[in-house]
């Protein structure tokens, strides 16, 4: 539900080996845009105890989350995904039930720290894949690197696939599931960010400290705390492209992306598209996606947003061969679809 609705007292009453409510509640959704809204996150708070609410959609359950962001123990809210068309309003029932149980399968993100890869933090979900630069990495004598950039793995399969390519160590290669192709370096990447003083972008060094406080099977939520001034808070929901980034910036700050051949800039968004490295490779595009943009800019090999704090802005990608995207049209559409399903929540309301 919206913050400001208000929540109406219900009797909830359990039958044993049953899900029963005397006086059941309700939740309504509506999609006030007239564009679709595939795989849309709801969420939703109601007088129960939310480690025991289920959601149907008549007498089809649905894959639900829990959500304790201030580990308190205590789930605060709760989240399930649906598709609405345009303009479209749904019902759901909750039910209260036995606590939730989750199978393999049902996970459509993931992330961790990988001490095993000097340091990373991977982070993924069933069309994107992501990684970060943690101490080690400062020190290695093979290839030491300095940078709080955003990595971009490419996907063409909706696999979860961080560990499989952990594991094996060779994730520069497509066999098949795609591969990390974008080289990041020192640059923004896709999607990092600095201060903003006197005209010239101010980044810090690696990660120092990572802390993972959702990991699926629906929402992936995690912080990373940096040397001085910055701490991050990333949020990847299933079946998403874009990723929202938090930053603890209290000045003037930029979020960009690392120069290539093709740039747009809209209102509320830029985006950058290119070929991939290597041979037949197809094309990759990256998106920040941010409202009050001061202005638009290019520094050291990237392109940037610059904004006041606070510092809230989304970072997607794309890449021709994952199946989902022909060309950098498609991709455009995209990225305004989503820009306007940012700027118009979905209307939630517990009833």
């Amino acid at each position: 539900m919206t913050r400001s609705s208000r929540v109406l007292p219900a009797v909830i009453l359990l039958a044993a080996g049953s899900l029963f409510a005397a006086d059941p509640l309700h939740v309504v959704v509506r999609n006030e845009l007239a564009i679709a809204r595939p795989s849309e996150t709801i969420e939703f708070t109601a007088p129960l105890d939310l480690a025991l609410v289920h959601v149907f959609d008549g007498e089809r359950e649905v894959l639900a989350q829990g959500l304790d962001l201030d580990g308190d123990g205590t789930f605060d809210s709760v989240i399930f995904q649906t598709d609405l068309g345009p303009k479209q309003e749904k019902t759901f029932d909750l039910r209260v039930g036995s606590k939730r149980e989750y199978r393999k399968e049902d996970f459509r993100v993931y992330g961790r720290f990988v001490r095993e890869r000097y340091d990373d933090f991977a982070w993924e979900n069933d069309r994107v894949a992501h990684r970060m630069y943690g101490p080690a990495l400062e020190t290695w004598q093979k290839e030491p690197l300095t940078s709080s950039t955003v990595d971009v793995w490419l996907k063409r399969t909706r696999k979860l696939i961080v560990n499989d390519w952990y594991m094996v160590d060779d994730y520069h290669r497509d066999r098949g599931e795609g591969a990390d192709f974008f080289s990041a370096g020192k640059s923004r990447g896709c999607g990092g960010s600095g201060l903003w003083r006197d005209g010239k972008l101010v980044v810090t060094g690696n990660f120092r400290e990572s802390k993972v406080l959702a990991n699926g099977p629906i929402r992936l939520v995690f912080e990373l705390t940096y040397p001085g001034f910055e701490k991050k808070r990333i949020t990847l929901d299933a079946g998403q492209n874009f990723n929202k980034f938090e930053t603890s910036y209290s000045e003037t700050w930029a979020a960009g992306i690392k120069k290539a051949p093709l740039f747009r800039h809209e209102g509320g968004w830029m985006r950058t598209w290119g070929p991939v490295a290597g041979e037949n490779n197809g094309n990759f595009g990256c998106a920040v996606v941010m409202f009050d943009a001061l202005d638009v800019v290019e520094s050291d090999g990237n392109h940037l947003m610059i904004a006041r704090a606070p510092a809230v802005y989304w970072v997607g990608s794309a890449w021709d061969r994952s199946g989902d995207f022909r060309d950098v049209e498609d991709f455009d559409r995209l990225i305004a679809e989503w820009a306007a399903r940012v700027k118009t929540p979905v209307k939630v309301i517990v009833k």
